[in-house]
């Protein structure tokens, strides 16, 4: 085996996936390893790059604590996927069923009938103390007869090439949207690879996913109405909760969004509440309900326990699962499968001893250098140690933590995880390989997704391979015997009994995000046009646009007030450095990189709801961010380029949102959080520029330089075909209803959006949103611009305008209030309780 794996080998010591022996390829890598070496190294580096362009892009993230890239961190994935073949699948998924099941009945005797407690076949500290075994979930009902509705579990292969579990994934399995995503990028990057391949497909899994979330339903008569509990866009994984969320058509939902009324868990919507039939959650099952289960939580849904236990609403996975995860169970498998199946586990695990006992104690203590010491439990602040990395001091203090309290700790043996091929920075390389297999239970059986989420170790000499370490990703390929047909999520029987439509689910928390979306959008353009125009200004070092660029500094500064004032007349360097810090300081409230990160910040919030074209125009806004961060003194030509760069950027999220955009009640929200920014920005640019005395030789300037902030320079030179005047550019930019950038236009297209707000069409009487929208509008069509453009002859002011202005300047942000309290602080009253919707 030459080309690219030329000298490739192994690891030392480890099973080699690919290789069974140097430059001998296993049978079923062989079309792969030949198909690899024909496309050559820089054809792969190209389709590298093209795959993580397709990551940026789509902004694949998984956030890893503590890293400096914050939330931002781009998922790692390797091109090179994990092979399994057609008959060694057929064990493994074997044996995954046979332990998904075990796991099952062990879960519904412990908070069932606990006859295995009583039978002395677990110990009562195995499941009492443990901080995962929840009491108040003791008996809680369930729709189907699997309280374990997904499962999965990481598999190692050890050096004699058996596959073994490492650990069972029982509370809320994540890893299966990022799977999914591989697939799609490495399917994209390696087309005629893939399909000659004969890989097994995904869809079919994704299929089960929705048809078991259905079955939960308690009103099987009915179209269930199914949420994704998230954590939220701090969480880890939530790139893969709002992934999932928009893939299985489901609403992607907070605690805050839920609550409970009459035992049942209601989603407020701005239509009011609406009934939830199965919850989807995708946090750990103790932060789920602070009534019941941990109070400081303020991620749950106070009462969901309640709810659960009166039928009303289901869970998957089963409130309480999380206790199957500790490893503390591993060495009681083979006996409960003897027990509950009758037959032997088909897919052993690594060899554990739990602390709790006094053999496995002794045996822990005795050969602490060669095992790897891990918590029962991963919530309790203990962490995971290699025995053998310790020095006699580290090992001293480890074995007196162990002694004061046994029972929450467990030793597992060190492995010497297969190896698996990567593309490293020279060539191909070796690293430790972990697998992780999802399955999920229909009434009669389980189901495993046909590959699954292979991490690698970062580093070839590394031990632990997670993704929280800095692990690499690869797409696992479960190769079939023939071509298998393209099959999709959504080829559903033509029998499909309802449509559910789902445009009006929106909770008052997506509202309140999207809107800002629009306002930080909106307010970045503003402030980047406001910007370029002023660098422009200092970069030619005129004399005569001196007075222009001070009043431009003086608009900015109402935006982001100043940390220090830069006097009138100041070196060209101080300004410089003012604009700079404008520009870059993302601590600064007002400032372009702040705005810019506010806005980042509300849309990772709704990415579920925006399109993957509008991500990706967001995503470029991150990486124009960071060039923001980055730049320093004496780049004013870069600021400029970052600039234009913005102002096209909001071009094309702006047409995005126009045109791919559903007119749903999200979008109407967006829609005004845009047009009352642009209004009150382009108040305070009007007020700052045409309100203080300018001289007459300076004004013309100065009025060409707002029409130009306000992109409408090329329609006022069409319409008047002479130099810039006051009264023309207020009646363009102040009356004209035909001009986008008018105030007039934003103040029409608010009416009409306030107009279609659900609650306010059937009022009969003006609520203070509606009043406050009339005033600003008529005030608006109300102005004769021949007396705001006056000048007082004693002042030298605008003493028409300026009263003017402060008015439109008072009334706005109160109809940005009003909004607020009306939608999204709404308090919840028994008239909003709609009852379920008819369907047909």
């Amino acid at each position: 085996m030459g080309g690219l794996f030329a000298g490739y080998t192994g690891a030392p010591g480890r099973y080699d996936e690919m290789c069974a022996a140097p430059g001998q390829v296993r049978g079923h890598w062989s079309h792969l390893a030949t198909a690899l070496n024909a496309l050559g190294a820089a054809e792969l580096q190209r389709c590298r790059d093209d795959a993580w362009r397709q990551i940026r892009d789509n902004d694949v993230t998984f956030n890893i604590y503590g890293d400096p890239r914050g939330m931002g961190r781009p998922w790692e994935l390797d091109l090179i996927p994990l092979l399994i073949g057609s008959e060694e699948w057929q064990v493994i998924e074997a044996g995954l069923m046979q332990r998904a099941e075990l796991l099952n009945l062990v879960l519904k005797d412990v908070y069932g009938p606990r006859q295995l407690l009583n039978q002395g076949l677990l110990p009562p500290e195995l499941v009492y103390g443990h901080p995962g075994f929840l009491r108040p979930c003791a008996g809680l009902p369930q729709a189907t007869g699997r309280e374990l509705l997904f499962y999965a579990a990481d598999l190692v292969r050890g050096a004699d090439g058996r596959l073994k579990v490492l650990g069972d994934r029982a509370q809320a399995p994540s890893g299966a949207g990022y799977a999914l995503e591989n697939r799609m990028v490495v399917s994209r990057v390696l087309p005629s690879l893939f399909r000659d391949s004969h890989v097994h497909r995904l869809a079919n899994y994704f299929r089960a996913v929705r048809a078991a979330l259905n079955h939960l339903s308690p009103r099987p008569e009915e179209e269930a109405n199914i949420v994704l509990l998230t954590p939220g866009p701090a969480n880890e994984a939530y790139f893969e909760h709002a992934y999932l969320a928009s893939y299985l058509g489901y609403t992607l939902v907070q605690g805050g969004d839920l609550l409970v009324r009459d035992g049942r868990v209601w989603l407020g919507t701005l239509e009011g509440l609406r009934p939830v039939d199965v919850i989807l959650r995708r946090m750990d099952d103790n932060y789920c309900d602070p009534v019941e289960l941990r109070e400081d939580s303020c991620l749950g849904v106070p009462g969901l326990v309640n709810a659960v236990r009166c039928g009303r609403v289901a869970v998957a996975n089963a409130l309480g699962s999380g206790w199957l995860e500790s490893p503390a169970l591993l060495p009681f498998l083979p006996r409960l499968s003897r027990h509950l199946l009758g037959e032997d586990l088909r897919l052993a695990s690594v060899p554990t001893w739990w602390c709790g006992e006094k053999r496995g104690l002794s045996h822990v203590l005795a050969n602490l250098e060669r095992l790897v010491i891990k918590p029962v439990y991963r919530g309790g602040g203990l962490r995971m140690q290699f025995g053998g990395d310790l020095g006699a001091l580290q090992r001293a203090e480890l074995e007196r933590c162990i002694r004061a309290r046994p029972h929450l700790y467990v030793g597992q043996e060190a492995q010497a995880m297969s190896s698996a091929p990567v593309l490293a920075e020279r060539g191909v390389a070796p690293r430790a390989a972990v697998m992780r297999s999802f399955l999920v239970a229909d009434e009669h059986q389980y189901h495993a997704m046909p590959g699954g989420l292979t991490r690698v170790s970062a580093a070839e000499d590394q031990h632990s391979v997670t993704t929280q370490s800095g692990g690499v990703s690869k797409d696992t390929w479960v190769l079939a015997t023939e071509p298998e047909r393209h099959s999709s999520l959504w080829l559903e029987s033509r029998q499909a009994r309802h449509v559910f439509n789902s445009s009006d689910e929106l909770p008052g928390r997506v509202a309140d995000n999207l809107y800002w979306v629009g306002r930080y959008a909106e307010r970045a353009e503003f402030t980047s046009r406001l910007l370029r125009l002023a660098l422009r200004f200092l970069m030619t070092g005129e004399d005569e646009n001196a007075t222009c660029l001070e009043c431009l500094l003086q608009a900015l500064d109402q935006l982001a007030p100043p940390l220090t004032v830069v006097p009138s007349g100041a070196a060209a360097q101080a300004r410089e450095h003012q604009l700079l810090r404008l520009i870059s300081e993302d601590d600064r409230p007002g400032a372009l990189a702040q705005t810019l990160n506010a806005l980042l910040s509300s849309a990772r919030s709704v990415r579920d709801r925006l399109s993957g074209d509008t991500w990706r125009v967001i995503t470029e806004l991150g990486e124009q961010l960071r060039s923001l961060q980055r730049l320093e003194a004496a780049q004013l030509l870069d600021a400029l380029d970052e600039m234009d760069n913005l102002v096209q950027a909001f071009s094309a999220f702006s047409g995005l949102i126009q045109e791919n955009m559903t007119r749903g009640r999200g979008w109407l929200f967006l829609d005004m959080g845009r047009r009352i920014e642009r209004a009150i920005l382009t108040t305070r640019l009007l007020r700052a520029l045409l309100t203080p005395p300018a001289a007459r030789g300076e004004e013309e300037t100065l009025l060409e330089s707002m029409l130009s902030a306000l992109d409408s320079l090329m329609s006022y030179r069409r319409r008047y075909r002479q130099g810039a005047r006051a009264d023309n550019l207020l009646e363009l930019i102040v009356s004209d209803e035909r001009n986008p950038r008018s105030l007039a236009y934003q103040l029409s297209r608010l009416e009409k959006r306030v107009g279609a707000l659900p609650r306010e069409q059937d009022k009969g009487i003006r609520s203070e949103l509606v009043r406050l929208t009339l005033e600003a509008a008529t005030l608006v069509r109300l102005a004769d611009v021949g007396r705001l453009a006056e000048v007082s002859p004693e002042s030298g002011r605008r003493e028409v305008l300026e009263p003017f202005l402060n008015a439109l300047g008072d009334r706005l942000p109160a109809l940005s209030e009003a909004l607020t309290a009306a939608y999204f602080r709404a308090a919840e009253t028994p008239q909003q309780l709609v009852r379920s919707r008819a369907r047909g």
